[in-house]
C-alpha cells in the first residue's frame, strides 16, 4: 500500500443539506463522486452527472449480519439502474456514483473498474459483498490503460472513504507505530489495536466460550452475528477469530473476547501491562506538552 499524501478534497452540497446529496472531488483529479441518499433518489436522478457512464456503490446495513453491505456495479444508464435497484434491493440506504469530469470513461474503463473494485473489496473484507460470485479475471485492457485505471481507482477509494464508506481500507493498519494490546482471562487470548473507527481484534485471537450471566444479553447476540458471518469459529472448545474484525469500541471488543461486560479501556493492555487508557492518556499528554513547548 502506498504512503498517504496530503490532498485537497472539495465537497459540494447542491441542496445545502449536509446529509443530503454530496459531490466530492480531488481538485487535481478527473474523478467525481456523487453521493445520493436513497431518500433523495428522485432528486438525485436530476443530476447531470447521471448522464455519464460510471461505477457505483450501494451501501447499507444488515441488521442480522456482522458487517455493513456493499453492492458494486457499472452502468451507462444510472437512472434506470438505480430505479431497478430501488425496486429489487432492500438493504441499501446510500448510492455513490463515480464518473469522469472530463467525460472520458468508456465501457471498457467502467467494466475494468467494476471488476477491480469487487476484487479489492473482497480482498479487504471490510464489507459484505452483495454481488455474489466475483469473476477471477478482468476484462482485457491494454497495459497503459490499466495503469491509468489503477490510478483512477486510488482516487475513487479516497473519495468513497471520505464520504464515509472505507470499503477498500483494511480494518487493521499495522505499522511500526502501531501498539498491540492484549486481553486475557478465563481462557481468552485476544490481541488487537486501536484504530480511527474503533478497535480491531486480530485474526487468531481466542474468545472464551462461556458467557457470564451479567453479559448474556449483550454478548450473545454479538457473538451470534460473528458466528453466522464466519468471523468467529468454534475450534477445540474455544472461539477463534478467523479474520481481523473491527468493533465500534474497545469495550465491545473486550466483552466479546472475555464473555462478560467489560471496560475495554482497562481490559486491553500492552506487553508491559499498561492499559489502553493509560497509554493513550500519556500519548495525549505528551502531545500537549510538545504543542505548548
Amino acid at each position: 500500500m502506498t504512503t498517504p499524501t496530503a490532498k485537497t478534497i472539495q465537497i459540494y452540497l447542491p441542496t445545502g443539506e449536509p446529509r443530503g446529496i454530496r459531490i466530492a472531488e480531488i481538485t487535481t483529479r478527473i474523478v467525481q463522486a456523487v453521493l445520493i441518499p436513497r431518500s433523495d433518489l428522485a432528486q438525485g436522478k436530476q443530476r447531470k452527472e447521471l448522464d455519464l457512464p460510471g461505477i457505483y456503490f450501494l451501501f447499507g446495513e444488515d441488521e442480522e449480519g456482522a458487517k455493513p453491505i456493499v453492492y458494486i456495479g457499472q452502468t451507462e444508464d444510472a437512472r434506470k439502474r438505480f430505479d431497478s435497484h430501488n425496486k429489487t434491493k432492500t438493504f441499501w440506504k446510500t448510492a455513490v456514483f463515480c464518473v469522469s469530469k472530463t467525460q472520458n470513461f468508456t465501457q471498457a474503463h467502467i467494466r475494468y473498474l467494476e471488476w477491480y473494485c469487487m476484487q479489492r473489496a473482497k480482498e479487504v473484507n471490510r464489507y459484505s459483498l452483495d454481488n455474489g460470485q466475483v469473476p477471477d479475471n478482468s476484462t482485457y485492457v491494454p497495459e497503459p490503460m490499466e495503469a491509468e485505471l489503477l490510478d483512477v481507482f486510488e482516487t475513487i477509494s479516497t473519495l468513497v472513504s471520505t464520504l464515509g464508506y472505507p470499503v477498500f481500507e483494511p480494518v487493521a493498519k499495522q505499522s511500526s507505530a502501531s501498539i498491540a494490546f492484549y486481553c486475557r482471562g478465563g481462557g481468552s487470548d485476544g490481541k488487537g489495536e486501536l484504530v480511527e473507527d474503533g478497535f480491531v481484534v486480530h485474526e487468531g485471537s481466542k474468545a472464551r466460550m462461556e458467557v457470564a450471566p451479567s453479559g448474556a444479553s449483550s454478548v450473545n447476540p454479538q457473538r451470534e452475528k460473528l458466528l453466522i458471518a464466519g468471523v468467529l469459529e468454534e475450534t477445540n472448545g474455544e472461539y477463534v477469530f478467523t479474520q481481523d474484525y473491527l468493533f465500534t469500541s474497545p469495550s465491545t471488543a473486550a466483552a466479546v473476547v472475555l464473555g462478560r461486560t467489560a471496560n475495554g479501556w482497562v481490559e486491553w493492555k500492552d506487553n508491559d501491562g499498561a492499559t489502553l487508557s493509560e497509554i493513550h492518556r500519556d500519548m495525549n499528554e505528551a502531545e500537549d506538552v510538545a504543542d505548548n513547548a
